[in-house]
């Protein structure tokens, strides 16, 4: 990183090579459009190099760093679409043209189970929802989040499998039992 921030290329291509495809999954899985990834990938390396002085390796690795830069692209990019669709949209009768919710009930229980989720993902110790978060809403890996968090592989599984077991408990219907 010393060589990225007095302006060497080469240093950034390895930044770029070792990172690159990381950062593409995770744009590719917040946008789910390859075109969208890609540019979003582009946005951020290109900014990383412009930044590369305010590196920090107290505040975590270059691989958070990389891919903390590619998830505010996305929302940048999740933010300049809506704001786009937003201001197309004529809202004239708008609600007349709308499709009435025909399944009720499924929309409140679904309402009413994620609630249940997110209550029961608030009451874990933070090590352990963290780490189910970044899994199961952030797509990544067992080991993607150890170098994430700067954490074994095993402590990762372990908090994983904790946190699991309890959202199981937590979420079990005990009139179904």
């Amino acid at each position: 990183m010393d060589l990225v921030r007095d302006g060497d290329t080469r240093a950034f291509e390895v930044i770029f090579d070792r990172h690159g495809n990381v950062a593409f999954s995770l744009a590719y899985r917040m946008c789910g459009r390859r075109a969208l990834a890609e540019d979003i990938v582009q946005e951020a390396f290109t900014s990383l190099w412009r930044s590369g002085a305010r590196y920090d390796r107290t505040r975590g690795s270059v691989r958070s760093w990389v891919l903390s830069a590619v998830h505010n692209r996305a929302i940048d990019a999740f933010r300049r679409d809506s704001i786009r669709e937003g201001k197309n949209v004529p809202d004239d009768g708008l609600t007349e043209r709308l499709e009435g919710p025909t399944r009720t009930a499924e929309e409140v229980e679904r309402r009413d189970e994620a609630r249940r989720v997110r209550e029961a993902l608030g009451a874990l110790p933070g090590d352990q929802r963290k780490v189910i978060e970044l899994a199961y809403f952030g797509g990544f890996s067992h080991s993607e989040i150890a170098e994430l968090l700067g954490l074994p592989a095993g402590t990762v599984k372990g908090r994983m499998r904790l946190g699991l077991a309890k959202l199981k408990v937590a979420l079990t219907d005990p009139v179904s039992l």
